[in-house]
Order: C-alpha cells, then structure tokens, then sequence
C-alpha cells in the first residue's frame, strides 16, 4: 500500500502577481523597427497619458486607478496592461470571476503578454482550477524564460497535482535562477520531494 505523505504547501505560498509597472513596447517595435531613443532621456512636454496616470495612483493604493486604467483602454493606451493590472486589483478584492474577465481582455489584446499568463494562473490555483493554472504557467515561461516566480509557482501546482517529479524538476529550474538566500524554500520542498519520490 502506497504511504501518503503531507505537503506543506501553505508555507511557503506562492509568489504574488506581477504588475505592469511601465508601458509594453511602442507601436513601432511592434511592427520590426528599432527604438533608436531607447536610451535616451526622455523629458515629457505634455501630462502624463491616461496608463501612466493609473500606475501613479495603483503604487499609491488609490481606488481613482481602475478609472484611470478604464480610461487607458477606451482611449488605446496600453490596453492590455491596464487589463492586466486591472485584473490583479479584481483579485486583491477576491473578485475571481472578474480578474479572469480582465487578464482574458489582457490576452486578447496581446496573446503574449507573460504578466497576464502568470497572473491568470495565479487566479487559476487560488480558484482550484490546477489545469489552467499550470497551463498559463507553462505559456509564461515559454514567453519569458527569465522570471523566476512562474517555475516556483508552477512547481508548487504540480505538487498539490502530485506530479512530484515534475515539480522537483521546476524547482530546481528556480534555484538555478534566484539567488542563495532566495532558495531556502525551494530546498525546503525539494527535500520533502526527495522522501516521498523514494
């Protein structure tokens, strides 16, 4: 008879959203050509766009920001990271239902937009829907191989799915990335995965 063993999977919990914090690349990079002021200082002639306005108020908590955000998209300015972040507020008040609605809006407007993938998933694992969560994790990392937070998560989905290989396997895919004091709770897992793999 096979020994059941206990995962500790509230501690460590998994690594929060990831916001859009600046404006996504210009109409022009999107159509193959170089930013040549990419590195230059920019100094702003005019007010702040809708978008950037929104960013402002969400870092200082103000509720006035999905307005703002709501705004952005009416007018076409970084609509599918006002979606996004819009979405990650959804889900700091538990509106599930609609952060879903929002990251779905996100994607449609950029199928590969990474934030929207690992946040959808973050909402997907909370919700219980353990398929979806590891597939938009799988498709942020497969857009975004450098962050490392999508293989941490992605690894504690599959341990709650008891794939135990395949998050020992992602974790220590984490591990390589993040720095020495950053694993301590990859190691933590990992040894518990190494009991009941044995």
């Amino acid at each position: 008879m096979a020994k059941v063993i206990a995962f500790p999977i509230p501690s460590p919990e998994k690594f929060g959203f990831k916001p859009v914090r600046k404006k996504r690349i210009t109409d022009l990079e999107k159509h193959g050509q170089l930013n040549l002021f990419e590195s230059a200082k920019m100094i702003s002639l005019h007010k702040l766009s809708p978008f950037e306005e929104a960013l402002l108020l969400d870092e200082q908590h103000d509720v006035q920001s999905k307005e703002l955000y709501l705004k952005a998209i009416q007018q076409h300015d970084s609509s599918a990271d006002a979606y996004c972040n819009l979405g990650i507020l959804s889900s700091e008040e538990k509106n599930f239902t609609q952060a879903i609605d929002h990251f779905s809006k996100s994607l449609k407007e950029d199928p590969r937009h990474y934030e929207s993938h690992y946040n959808l998933a973050n909402v997907y694992a909370e919700v219980g829907n353990l398929l979806l969560a590891k597939l938009h994790y799988q498709l942020s990392i497969s857009i975004e191989p450098a962050f490392p937070n999508s293989y941490f998560n992605l690894a504690l989905t599959f341990i709650m799915n008891r794939e135990r290989v395949e998050a020992k396997q992602y974790l220590l895919e984490y591990k390589r990335m993040v720095s020495t004091a950053e694993q301590k709770h990859a190691d933590e897992l990992i040894e518990n995965l190494s009991h009941s793999i044995s």
